[in-house]
C-alpha cells in the first residue's frame, strides 16, 4: 500500500520541480528582452533628456548646406594601438574595421568592416555593417543608421572614439 503512495509523491516532486524550472527560465528570457530593447534601466547614468520627438534641433546641426566649413573628426579616446587624442577627418565618411578600411583597427572584436560613417547633407550617420559584435553610439548598440553629434562616443569592442564637429 506504502509504495504506490510513493510513487505518485515522486512524480509529483519532479512536476513541481519541472514548473519551478520552467518559470526561471522564463523570467530569465523576460529580463533579457527587456534589456536588449531598452526597457527600464537597473543603474548606471540617466539617460539623456530629449524633445517629445527625439530629435535634435537643426541650430545643433551647424550650416544645413554640404559646403559649410565644418571638418567632422573622430578623436581616439582609446583604442588600441593608437595614441590617445589622434583625430580622423571623417568629413568624406570613412569606415571603421580590421580588415582594408579607412579607419584601421587592432581590436580583436572589430570586424573586417564594421561601421561606416556616410555624410548626408552637413549631417554625419554612423551604421553597424552587420557586425558580429556590434556597434555602440553613447553605450547604445546600434540599430539602424543614427546621427552623429558633437561629444558623441562610438565604441567598437575595446575602442572607442568621440566625435567632434
Amino acid at each position: 500500500m506504502l509504495e504506490p503512495v510513493s510513487v505518485g509523491l515522486k512524480f509529483a516532486f519532479l512536476a513541481v520541480l519541472y514548473l519551478f524550472l520552467l518559470w526561471v527560465s522564463r523570467s530569465a528570457l523576460k529580463d533579457l528582452r527587456r534589456g536588449a530593447f531598452g526597457g527600464p534601466r537597473a543603474s548606471g547614468p540617466p539617460a539623456p533628456a530629449q524633445d517629445e520627438t527625439g530629435m535634435h534641433s537643426a541650430a545643433s546641426l551647424g550650416a544645413l548646406d554640404g559646403n559649410a566649413d565644418v571638418s567632422p573628426r573622430l578623436v581616439v579616446s582609446s583604442v588600441p594601438g593608437l595614441a590617445r587624442g589622434m583625430s580622423y577627418d571623417v568629413a568624406e565618411g570613412a569606415v571603421l574595421g580590421r580588415g582594408d578600411v579607412e579607419i584601421q583597427l587592432e581590436d580583436p572584436f572589430a570586424s573586417s568592416q564594421h561601421a561606416r560613417l556616410t555624410r548626408q547633407g552637413a549631417i554625419l550617420v554612423i551604421e553597424d555593417l552587420g557586425s558580429t559584435n556590434g556597434t555602440y553610439l553613447n553605450d547604445e548598440l546600434l540599430r539602424g543608421p543614427q546621427p552623429l553629434h558633437p561629444g558623441d562616443r562610438v565604441r567598437i569592442g575595446d575602442s572607442t572614439f568621440t566625435y567632434e564637429d
